[in-house]
């Protein structure tokens, strides 16, 4: 398994746990140091365990030496971060110089599959370099897109929807087939597809979940301005099988590591194929005016203007069960208020210490009582359990002023109207 990001840990500890034999590689002696030592360098629950049980019984290592872990091996997982450039195109700086590695390192024979979410075309033009550089060297390549969501990536692996595999040949789709085969066996849908058609899978698949946000936030002010209630809408929404429960929570837009840097690879490769998809525009400009347009809600609620009000704000992370920071909204809506002069406190149960990398002139709380202490107004910015079971009746004890502004919301317009609190949400 090359490279140990979020992925790569996920996908080698899950499938050593399937029984098979795996080493995790990468170039970054400081992360394979710490997960030597039994330190997991990302927030995912049930991982450490993982991780543990299977290095202690040997099916898991791991390696910064290519040279140690490639020869012998039958089968070469490519997890490489591609990162979305200025340009919006997928970076592919790191995964070319990791195939050169492999390439010059592998047994005859090898299978290359490629897990990174990569451009329609690359993993074809991964096989020519290979091809170029071990000329006289058999092997096969393969697509194998992941379908890992934050927060619950581990039960992603082990039950998963659907298992994708590209390939131009049968007998690399058959090795690949043959380490998922207890979930095919078990039931798994498995669809088996040429290289272009598995990647442009996982593009699609979090383009359309990022319009289903977009769209039903474009709804939620739909909802406040027509006197709706976008609560009982989603649910009747999620109710129709055609269109399915998930992704309907309004909010103050999507973040992380895959949505956006998704959507812009796939736009850009929808307009190089002379194909532009407006849809998928739409939905990238809806979400990068989505944090101005709760910043606005925050400075109506608190009478026009936050300078000097002291802001409690109750979530960092993009999203519940994951310390990621990356293109979190709520890291937009912070710097905007501390720019407007706002006192800013802020508390995530796992993001503090990334964050305080990332944020100047803000007050860090131990927990989200101490964070609202004295607050003039409570800003919700991330759906953790935690703050949807706060004692009101301590926060009430606590606040400076009763107002909470909630959006993700948490709670019941009317349970914070008999607990005391001015309360603010999104589309109700």
């Amino acid at each position: 398994m090359v490279g140990v990001g979020y992925v790569g840990i996920v996908t080698g500890a899950c499938l050593a746990d399937l029984g098979h034999d795996v080493t995790c590689l990468d170039t970054d002696r400081r992360k394979i140091d710490q997960l030597r030592g039994g330190v997991i360098p990302i927030f995912e629950p049930g991982l450490p365990g993982l991780v543990h049980h299977n290095t202690t019984a040997g099916r898991l290592r791991f390696d910064y030496d290519y040279s140690e872990a490639i020869p012998g091996a039958e089968l070469v997982m490519l997890a490489v971060g591609t990162p979305t450039s200025d340009r919006g195109k997928a970076d592919l700086s790191s995964i070319l110089p990791a195939v050169d590695d492999v390439a010059r390192l592998m047994d005859p024979g090898t299978t290359i599959v490629v897990k990174s979410t990569v451009p329609v075309g690359t993993t074809a033009a991964l096989a020519i370099q290979v091809a170029e550089a071990r000329p006289d060297v058999a092997f096969e390549i393969a697509s194998n897109p992941e379908f890992l969501r934050q927060g619950s990536a581990v039960e992603d692996f082990m039950k998963p929807a659907r298992i994708v595999v590209g390939s131009r040949t049968a007998q690399a789709a058959a090795t690949v087939r043959e380490l998922y085969q207890p979930m095919i066996d078990g039931g798994t849908p498995a669809i088996f597809c040429n290289l272009e058609t598995a990647e442009l899978i996982k593009y699609a698949s979090n383009a359309f979940l990022a319009v289903k946000l977009s769209f039903v936030n474009e709804m939620a002010d739909v909802c406040e301005e027509a006197g709706a209630d976008i609560n009982y809408l989603t649910e009747a929404l999620g109710l129709d099988p055609r269109i399915g429960k998930h992704f309907l929570n309004a909010g103050p837009g999507f973040g992380g590591s895959c949505l956006p840097k998704d959507t812009q690879a796939l736009l850009q490769t929808t307009q190089l194929v002379g194909a532009p998809s407006r849809v998928v525009a739409a939905a990238i400009d809806v979400n990068a005016n989505r944090p101005s347009r709760m910043v606005n809600k925050i400075a109506m609620a608190t009478g026009g203007s936050v300078r000097g009000k002291r802001i409690a704000v109750l979530g960092l992370t993009f999203k519940a069960n994951t310390d990621d920071l990356r293109q979190s909204p709520a890291l937009a809506i912070i710097r905007w208020l501390i720019g407007h002069e706002a006192q800013v406190r802020v508390f995530d149960p796992a993001g503090m210490d990334k964050a305080a990398a990332l944020l100047d002139r803000v007050e860090f709380a131990a927990d989200a009582y101490s964070c609202v202490t004295d607050a003039d107004a409570v800003a919700i910015l991330t759906e953790w359990p935690e703050f949807a079971a706060l004692d009101l009746e301590r926060v009430r004890g606590l606040v400076a002023e009763p107002m909470i502004i909630d959006l993700r919301n948490l709670y019941d317009p009317a349970t914070m109207k008999r607990a005391g609190f001015t309360y603010h949400s999104i589309g109700r």
